[in-house]
């Protein structure tokens, strides 16, 4: 990631939050795993052109009281210099 990248979050709806910078955008999956330590992604599908890609995902965790559930989405790319720049995401639902 560079120092000028930037996330959108797919929370809170509808606009998700945002995040700018290699240090807001690590701090946040530094957390997101902190507080989810059984979450994972599933990589569904993927593709790339150009300084574009895209991830087709599902993002499944158990929660305190040991239920799983899942949610959907998509993560659209865009790569600067060979490195991750921008990543907006959308989720279904």
């Amino acid at each position: 990631m560079t120092e000028d990248c930037l996330f959108e979050n797919t929370y809170p709806p509808p606009d998700g939050q945002r995040y700018e910078g290699a240090d807001a955008v690590r701090g946040f999956w530094v957390r997101l795993f902190a507080e989810s330590p059984h979450a994972y992604f599933e990589v569904e599908d993927i593709g790339a052109g150009e300084d574009r890609g895209f991830l087709c995902w599902c993002y499944r965790w158990i929660d305190g009281d040991g239920k799983s559930g899942h949610v959907r989405g998509v993560d659209i790319f865009r790569v600067r210099d060979g490195k991750i720049a921008e990543k907006l995401s959308y989720v279904k639902g």
